[in-house]
């Protein structure tokens, strides 16, 4: 259930309901809008009765809420989500690019990624310390050395920071230095690690896993959301199918699911959702006219001599170029 409280209420009033929640062994969950506070209770295993609150005051309506992922649900708010890292906005109708290596290879390598990145006029930088890899075998991260060599690149670059939390291990040393904490398809539903990074309060990004439903993606999330944390980007990244010309099949249906079925922003990775370097672009610009507010690509000084994903990976000039398209395209869009 959604108990929707008046402009007017008062902060008394508003933690009168959250109190009345608790005591009927429910979890209250104050939900930030525009205007007016909203509280999504959790935790119930069937219908709330709504008369249970209606007489509160400062109540204004008590709204059944039919979605199991009640707190990423539309149902739950109707306005979009709008996320503020260090003065860069996420979800108010820009588009936002985040660009970088698959890895931090070296200090050689990252810095010239972050130049790039910051010539094209984007605000976010990728790169991975920490790599979940198929093969025990492949390159796993600088690790620690690679969280620095971000580190170097945030205080050197106006650039916001996206790197992965592996595990509840390393997501105290993740959080220190990412703005934006991303966990990755393999960890979808690591319930642990989705409640540790919501607690922290950082901007996270979800990718939706492999061989998830967007549903079961939505109630990933939720376990963010649960922790009081709205600051959370669902990611598209490609899905396991049984076609094999490309590494996963990109399903561009799914941002325009995501954008109609949750308030959050959405991100769409076409560089793993396709893992091919000359179809990203179309895949990207596709994403854009589909509703992302996010474009998340792989680029890398010398694709052939990546340590990780160099097949799916732009050069500098075709990032360059695929930028400053996009940039045109968002432009077109907003005018029409």
């Amino acid at each position: 259930m959604l108990i929707v409280m008046s402009p007017e209420a008062s902060a008394d009033q508003i933690d009168a309901v959250c109190r009345r929640v608790r005591e009927l062994g429910f979890t209250p969950n104050k939900i930030p809008g525009a205007g007016r506070t909203a509280i999504g209770i959790t935790g119930n295993p069937g219908p709330v009765p709504p008369e249970l609150f209606a007489h509160l005051p400062g109540v204004s309506e008590c709204v059944r809420v039919t979605k199991p992922y009640k707190l990423v649900s539309r149902e739950t708010k109707k306005e979009p989500t709008i996320i503020d890292i260090r003065n860069e906005k996420i979800g108010d109708g820009s588009l936002q690019i985040v660009a970088g290596p698959c890895s931090v290879e070296s200090r050689d390598q990252i810095m010239k990624c972050a130049e790039v990145v910051q010539q094209s006029g984007a605000k976010f930088l990728r790169g991975g310390a920490f790599k979940p890899r198929t093969s025990p075998y492949l390159f796993q991260g600088l690790k620690d050395e690679g969280l620095k060599l971000l580190d170097e690149v945030k205080r050197n670059f106006d650039l916001r920071i996206v790197t992965e939390a592996l595990n509840t291990e390393t997501l105290d040393a993740v959080a220190q230095v990412a703005d934006v904490i991303q966990i990755g398809a393999r960890n979808m539903q690591n319930f642990t690690l989705l409640q540790a990074a919501g607690a922290t309060k950082k901007a996270i990004v979800l990718k939706r896993g492999m061989s998830a439903t967007l549903q079961e993606l939505f109630l990933a999330g939720e376990y963010v959301l649960a922790q009081g944390n709205y600051n959370l980007i669902l990611c598209e990244r490609g899905i396991r199918t049984f076609e094999t010309m490309t590494r996963n099949t990109f399903d561009l249906s799914a941002v325009v699911m995501m954008k109609h079925h949750t308030h959050l922003p959405v991100a769409a990775d076409p560089s793993h959702g396709v893992g091919i370097d000359w179809a990203v672009p179309a895949l990207a610009k596709a994403s854009v006219m589909a509703g992302a507010d996010v474009i998340m690509m792989e680029m890398h000084p010398d694709p052939a001599r990546a340590m990780s994903d160099g097949q799916q990976s732009l050069d500098f000039p075709a990032y360059l170029k695929l930028a400053k398209e996009l940039a045109e395209l968002q432009k077109w869009k907003a005018g029409n």
